[in-house]
């Protein structure tokens, strides 16, 4: 494998930007294994923005310090680690303690957990799903599905498929865009918008179809 032989600029200035040279820093020292330690990480430090590392890791790629199936799967692995652990955080300390937790985190602001809450509360596994695409909801959905309980083999593959999706738009938007990946932060906010969009969407239709197949059901029912 070839080593990177420069290192991309990092997103901004002050501590985000260091965290971002981190993660390149990981990637040229230990490859793909590094992708997916900054990515689980990720997961558990809400602030470091995986629409940084995944770029990343298809810039490396590109460049050759690893393959792309290897950028695109161990990603993905530590998305799904990375999550699981919080899943556990939540299920062995409670809702409470782990609210605390979060709230203590910089950037991460306690109404930011309780949305979240509000929204598995109301979702469920469409929330482990699809949360795993949204900023902040992407790593504390796992709180709640741990603090239920969700069962480990569901929690494991919603996330596996919300990540997947997520990593490879991402990681491959990085490979083919190479030395100008850090584009791909200006065009995240729309891709999140367009899927909570594509989700409520899905939700409207949902309860239009419970709602006229309940009153077909009336309907049909012999009168009294």
């Amino acid at each position: 494998m070839n080593a990177m032989t420069t290192t991309p600029p990092a997103s901004g200035g002050g501590w985000l930007g260091g965290l971002a040279d981190w993660a390149v820093g990981l990637m040229e020292t230990i490859g793909a294994p590094g992708a997916a330690l900054a990515i689980a990480l990720e997961n558990l430090f809400p602030p470091l923005p995986s629409e940084l590392i995944l770029p990343m890791a298809g810039f490396a790629a590109s460049r050759g310090s690893f393959s792309l199936a290897e950028a695109l799967v161990w990603t993905t692995l530590g998305s799904v680690v990375g999550a699981f652990v919080l899943y556990w955080v939540g299920r062995l300390l409670g809702r409470e303690r782990t609210r605390r937790i979060f709230g203590a985190l910089p950037l991460v602001a306690v109404e930011d957990v309780d949305k979240v809450e509000a929204w598995f509360d109301k979702h469920g596994a469409k929330a482990v799903f699809f949360g795993r695409m949204v900023p902040v909801f992407r790593s504390v959905i796992s709180i709640p599905a741990g603090v239920t309980a969700m069962h480990p083999a569901k929690f494991l593959g919603l996330t596996f498929a919300g990540s997947a999706i997520w990593n490879t738009i991402f990681v491959l938007a990085g490979y083919y865009l190479g030395e100008q990946w850090h584009l791909v932060e200006q065009y995240a906010d729309i891709f999140q918008k367009i899927v909570l969009v594509a989700v409520a969407a899905a939700l409207v239709y949902w309860v239009v179809k419970r709602v006229r197949a309940s009153r077909s059901s009336r309907d049909q029912s012999p009168s009294a």
